[in-house]
């Protein structure tokens, strides 16, 4: 059984490494997709924790692929989980940088670099998405999570004011 799961881990975090395009934050919609729907290893709630316990805790973005495999299988998946995200894409990242640099006046990897970026912001909205879902906070949620985007956007105000201000407004809807 434990193996199983371990194999489970190694199949789901592996090829999610190399879909890392704007760091851990743009896998968190699939990580949702396989941990909560496909494998069923936790619910919505029991994900979100560990999303929350990830993100206050110092490290990289992908410390939530750390904390399912805890939640999975252990120390072990714990390990496990850490090396499938980590290892392929370091070896990729490794073995691209050295061609990058060679090339990196050409005008191809001038194109490959732009358009990434859509593609990194598109995978970061649908990880923003899939938490709000997740965390079913209803039209509050999504309205203040569209109006503290829109101020981030279009002024220079501060994110963690827009933080605390968007916390205030839902903790008041819902009180």
């Amino acid at each position: 059984m434990i193996f199983q799961k371990l194999g489970e881990l190694l199949a789901v975090f592996g090829p999610l490494s190399f879909l890392t395009v704007g760091g851990g934050q743009s896998i968190v919609s699939d990580i949702h997709r396989q941990s909560v729907a496909v494998h069923a290893w936790m619910d919505d709630g029991e994900f979100l924790d560990l999303f929350a316990l990830s993100r206050i805790t110092p490290g990289p973005g992908s410390l939530l692929v750390t904390l399912v495999g805890w939640h999975v299988a252990g120390f072990t998946g714990a390990l496990l989980a850490s090396a499938a995200i980590f290892l392929p894409c370091s070896v990729l990242v490794y073995g691209l940088a050295r061609l990058w640099a060679r090339f990196q006046h050409t005008p191809w990897i001038r194109a490959i670099e732009a358009g990434l970026v859509p593609v990194a912001a598109g995978m970061i909205l649908a990880a923003s998405a899939t938490l709000l879902r997740a965390a079913e906070g209803g039209p509050w949620a999504w309205s203040v999570a569209a109006a503290s985007t829109l101020a981030l956007m279009f002024t220079r105000i501060n994110a963690f004011l827009v933080l605390g201000l968007g916390g205030g407004v839902f903790w008041l809807a819902l009180g």
